[in-house]
């Protein structure tokens, strides 16, 4: 028999080591190197490893069915993850604690379009405290079976006795298998669990969804391959003292990448936001220097984001540039355009911008937004409260075209805005259009023709 190997892992960047090491030479952490075992090989008497009998078959005559689908009964949470749960899948949702993820997928259980058993699996809480969650967001689903339970091997026993159409694992970092010596969390456990989820999940066409806890990073917890594993990677993102809560898609084998869901926080849950741009935009004040509107796109959605931007004076030899939801580097570079391009003498002044509502802005097409945002509040200047602002900006000063042109006009002009600002080179587009009606749409080809259009 073939003796078992010995190798230490490092839980934080998944480094490996012949011996256990204090502090990890890749990611420079303390006290993360954990023992694993390595499973033999078995080999023949040749040295050649025994294969099983796989017979390759070729492309032509593989035959695609249609991947059947449940509602999840929430439009956010099925645009993101295109469709709808599909059959046999492995979904993970990862979220900062608190921030509402068992909300979100005890909803779901609730409104689910599936008339099969559902097994939620809970290694955190009893099922009492399940309840009274349950309770105050008035989920009464007769298909809903509740475990409190850790050990795998349990629900592995489950799955093969219930026969569920749906199983969810909350979270995976407390499941433990007690074959393996490590402790539930570590990265030899949390491996050996997934895998053993995406075996039943294929094997017996059950879809499942775990739950997963983030670091501090903002990355889920757990070895990297984690994500590698699992079909579908959701974040469920948002600052915890606000109301509004952002699903994204990192990973989809079954659908875009580029989709996100919103919601709210209330006392009887989350619930969905369809309209993001009124809500986004809501408050807005008006007349004001510094604050803008532009037009981003998530995906196939639009949306309308109020920028916000401070400039002044520094009293520090060296000024300040800080940046809340878009890039801080972007804003550096933005701001050499306006003082290379347009003679703007910012290097004695301190900026802050800041995207309203928590949201994270990182498409180009935002660019026009941020340097009008900026070159208003340094002149002292309001943008008129009725402009949207669409359109990338290169280190030349030139605005660039950006995509998908139309459907951001179409959202600024449903919203009611009358004027919107766009690169000279999109117009074309624009002019094919018969349903632009009641808004001003002009194009600029660089930023100084924006500058003396808009202040």
């Amino acid at each position: 028999m073939a003796k078992q190997k010995l190798f230490f892992i490092c839980q934080d960047c998944g480094y490996e080591s012949t011996g256990w090491l204090g502090k990890c030479p890749s990611c420079n952490q303390w006290n993360t190197f954990v023992e694993e075992v390595l499973e033999p090989t078995y080999k023949k008497n040749n040295g050649e490893v025994f294969l099983s009998n796989v017979k390759p078959i070729n492309i032509n005559d593989i035959q695609i069915e249609s991947e059947d689908r449940y509602m999840t009964g929430m439009k956010e949470m099925d645009r993101v993850l295109g469709g709808g749960v599909v059959k046999g899948s492995l979904i993970l949702v990862g979220g900062d604690p608190g921030i509402g993820k068992s909300t979100l997928i005890l909803q779901i259980c609730d409104k689910i379009k599936v008339n099969s058993k559902i097994i939620y699996i809970s290694g955190e809480e009893s099922i009492k405290q399940i309840k009274i969650r349950a309770d105050r967001l008035s989920v009464k689903s007769t298909n809903l079976l509740m475990v409190s339970e850790t050990n795998f091997k349990v629900v592995q026993a489950l799955s093969q006795k219930e026969k569920p159409d749906l199983i969810i694992v909350d979270s995976i970092q407390t499941m433990f298998n007690e074959e393996l010596s490590a402790a539930p969390g570590s990265v030899s456990q949390v491996r050996d669990i997934t895998a053993g989820l995406m075996r039943i999940a294929k094997s017996m066409n059950i879809a499942i969804i775990i739950v997963g806890h983030v670091t501090k990073e903002g990355s889920i917890a757990g070895p990297r391959v984690l994500e590698h594993m699992v079909d579908t990677v959701l974040y469920f993102e948002g600052e915890r003292h606000l109301s509004y809560r952002v699903l994204r898609a990192v990973k989809n084998r079954f659908g875009s990448t580029n989709e996100i869901g919103i919601f709210e926080m209330k006392d009887i849950g989350l619930v969905e936001v369809e309209n993001p741009s009124v809500i986004m935009i809501s408050g807005r004040p008006e007349n004001v220097p510094g604050s803008v509107v532009v037009s981003s796109l998530e995906g196939t959605r639009p949306m309308l984001i109020e920028i916000q931007a401070l400039v002044c004076p520094t009293s520090f030899g060296m000024p300040r540039r800080m940046a809340t939801g878009v890039d801080y580097n972007r804003i550096t570079l933005l701001m050499a355009v306006l003082e290379k391009r347009v003679g703007m003498q910012l290097h004695n002044f301190d900026a802050y911008v800041n995207v309203v509502g928590g949201l994270k802005v990182d498409e180009p097409a935002c660019d026009l937004g941020i340097i009008m945002a900026i070159a208003s509040s340094f002149r002292n200047v309001s943008v008129d409260v009725n402009t949207v602002l669409i359109g990338e900006v290169g280190l030349t000063g030139e605005v660039r075209a950006v995509n998908q042109v139309e459907k951001r006009v179409m959202e600024a002009m449903r919203t009611g805005f009358k004027n919107c600002i766009i690169p000279l080179r999109n117009m074309e587009v624009i002019k094919t259009m018969k349903e632009i009606n009641n808004i001003n749409v002009k194009g600029v080809e660089n930023v100084q023709e924006a500058l003396s259009i808009i202040l």
